[in-house]
């Protein structure tokens, strides 16, 4: 494990978005400024990289205010920006390496883990622009929403039995790293983006089925430098995802099966793909 002293701004940026699942706001802004504001003092933005993240927060914080084609452009150049946040497309961003070519054990491929400053910015403002992004208040069907696990999990089976896995039980030093960027700055963002916003927005278009389909196959799509096979499981671990969120309302719930999804892979079976 690679370590240095600015590893501390991941501390407050991790931790901005737990008062953000209890929608307090103040809190939520404070730990996050503390985090871009120490990442830029240690030189892990530049000025134009924290130029480009208020802004984009500041949009966000603007569009419930908006109406008419002047919040539909807001969306739009907030979109864009969020997509250039996740394919760490925008310049002064110190994305670091904390893992290098590591291993979980003998039978699986090297892989490295970078702590990023980016893609975390995208879940902030969402959260500011979409006030219904954490779900609703409705009544969760707890029973269905279990009942999604079992043929989630199954996926990893059906990849062992496709040859792309195979068991292995893990548990490397550095999980406890691993877990925390996943859970808070992985799994988080991408939900709430692909389940918080556009399931959510699809659903209203065209009702559940669609918006959970489309959600799940852009899910896929999204995954498609790591080759068609990839598409296809993560599109359907996306289904499962938008189902546990579907049926218990609450985005926490889709991150948690998310989380657990990649965790059981790594803990479980060779990670991320078997070694040829």
């Amino acid at each position: 494990m690679i370590t240095n002293s600015s590893l501390w701004i991941w501390i407050p940026l991790m931790l901005a978005v737990l008062p953000a699942l209890f929608k307090q706001r103040n809190a939520t802004l404070t730990l996050l400024a503390v985090a871009l504001g120490g990442a830029w003092m240690v030189d892990k933005l530049t000025t134009l990289a924290l130029a480009i993240s208020v802004a984009g927060l500041g949009l966000g914080y603007a569009i419930p205010k908006l109406s008419g084609y002047v919040k539909n452009l807001a969306w739009t150049l907030l979109l864009l920006w969020c997509v250039a946040l996740m394919v760490h497309a925008l310049p002064g961003f110190g994305n670091t390496k904390v893992l290098n070519t590591v291993l979980t054990g003998p039978m699986s491929t090297p892989f490295s883990l970078y702590l990023n400053i980016d893609k975390p910015l995208v879940f902030f403002a969402l959260w500011l622009a979409f006030p219904s992004l954490l779900g609703t208040q409705a009544p969760p069907h707890w029973r269905n929403t279990l009942f999604v696990l079992p043929p989630l999990l199954g996926l990893l089976l059906v990849a062992w039995f496709l040859g792309a896995l195979k068991p292995e039980f893990s548990l490397p030093d550095w999980l406890w790293l691993f877990a925390l960027n996943n859970l808070l700055l992985t799994c988080m963002v991408e939900e709430a983006l692909f389940r918080g916003l556009i399931q959510q927005t699809l659903t209203h278009v065209g009702g559940a089925i669609f918006g959970i389909v489309a959600a799940s196959v852009l899910f896929g799509l999204a995954h498609l430098s790591g080759g068609i096979l990839l598409v296809v499981f993560a599109a359907l671990a996306g289904l499962g995802y938008g189902l546990a969120f579907h049926f218990s309302g609450r985005l926490w719930v889709a991150v948690a099966f998310h989380f657990l999804f990649n965790l059981t892979h790594l803990v479980f079976f060779t990670y991320p793909v078997l070694a040829r």
